[in-house]
């Protein structure tokens, strides 16, 4: 299987399956001597961490994470700091139960990946789903998590924004609320009410998808190309290789279709220090497929779990019609973990173009321009 490298500049390599020995990646193009602890990459894993509220898998992985390589500890500084070369990070898996795949080994779960998996390759890992697991993604957020420390000054905040048909209410948004509930939701009444609808939707064996807000703040203005690198292409590229997501919007997505060209257009003033101002966002920080300097917002739409209880029909790998009930441990809504994951890849493209950006043109070029350049 090819294609499990990420990036240009910046760019990691994953490896591992769902119930194999371990997973992990190996982090390449990484600058050298910034500051990395392996606490400063187990603070990103333990928000995906699986097992821990009912409304997520019950799966007990402690997704420890250990640097193998590239980095190096600096007397000078005192400190631990990356070298350049390749960093490998490792995270064991220690929790499989292959035996709750054993029943339906033979059959295509409806939704998953399993037929097109066997169609393509002949096989296909039915434990947990082998690489087409969500497992895989604890090492993106690995890579991201070491991402976020390449560009100067850049936040990356995702946040749960409806689930099922249920929306938040954007009036009651509070970035503080993100980490007080077990939704990474920002708004605390809404909250509450996604406990009573999740519990409804567990209880009875189902799942349900949800919608995933990210926005990075801090971004310079100019990264991305105006043709095959666009800013916003390989954004949506990244969040639509996360597992299950179907949908990913930039600003007001598909939202601008409704809206005439007054409305959308984000004008633009002088603001206090000499810089230009936009007076709204509905580009979603891109003009061109090239950073404005406003935040990024992306939206992306993950669909419901495909392992659930309730019977549905499916056919098995020798061509019988048959029947399927998918035993274990599964997210209910596969969305709440998602949100890291979703900072995670923002953050590994937007090192990856400032990478890029700084190659290409260096520190920039001087704005306001004189008369004549």
């Amino acid at each position: 299987m090819s294609f499990n490298t990420f990036g240009h500049l910046f760019r990691f390599t994953s490896f591992g399956e769902s119930h194999g020995a371990a997973i992990g990646c190996v982090v390449d193009g990484c600058p050298p001597r910034i500051p990395l602890q392996a606490a400063d990459i187990q603070k990103y894993l333990d928000k995906r961490r699986p097992g821990q509220s009912r409304f997520t898998t019950q799966r007990q992985e402690p997704d420890t994470v250990k640097i193998l390589s590239g980095v190096f500890s600096d007397e000078r500084s005192g400190g631990q700091l990356t070298t350049g070369t390749p960093i490998m990070l490792l995270i064991e898996n220690v929790d499989q139960r292959s035996k709750d795949y054993s029943e339906i080994k033979d059959k295509y779960r409806p939704g998953h990946a399993g037929y097109t998996y066997d169609v393509k390759y002949g096989l296909h890992d039915y434990r947990g789903g082998g690489r087409a697991s969500a497992r895989e993604t604890a090492a993106r957020v690995a890579a991201g998590s070491i991402a976020r420390k390449i560009v100067p000054g850049l936040s990356v905040r995702g946040a749960l924004v409806q689930m099922g048909p249920h929306k938040i209410d954007r009036a009651r948004w509070d970035w503080n609320e993100v980490d007080n509930n077990p939704f990474f939701c920002p708004d605390p009444v809404q909250a509450k009410f996604f406990e009573d609808y999740l519990d409804g939707v567990r209880k009875a064996g189902s799942s349900c998808g949800a919608v995933i807000e990210v926005v990075a703040e801090g971004v310079p203005a100019g990264l991305g190309a105006p043709v095959y690198a666009k800013l916003d292409g390989d954004l949506a590229s990244a969040l639509m290789g996360i597992n299950a997501v179907k949908g990913v919007e930039i600003g007001d997505g598909f939202g601008v279709a409704a809206l005439s060209g007054e409305d959308n257009a984000d004008e633009m003033r002088m603001g206090n220090e000499n810089k230009p101002v936009f007076l709204s966002n509905h580009a979603g920080g891109i003009l061109g497929g090239i950073s404005s300097g406003q935040p990024i917002v992306v939206r992306m739409a993950v669909k419901p779990t495909s392992s659930i209880l309730t019977p549905r029909k499916t056919v098995d790998r020798h061509g019988r019609d048959t029947d399927i009930v998918t035993k274990g441990r599964h997210d209910p809504c596969v969305g709440i973990r998602a949100v890291p994951i979703g900072e995670a890849m923002m953050a590994c493209v937007l090192a990856d173009h400032y990478l890029m950006h700084r190659g290409q043109v260096g520190e920039g070029t001087a704005w306001p321009f004189k008369p004549g350049t």
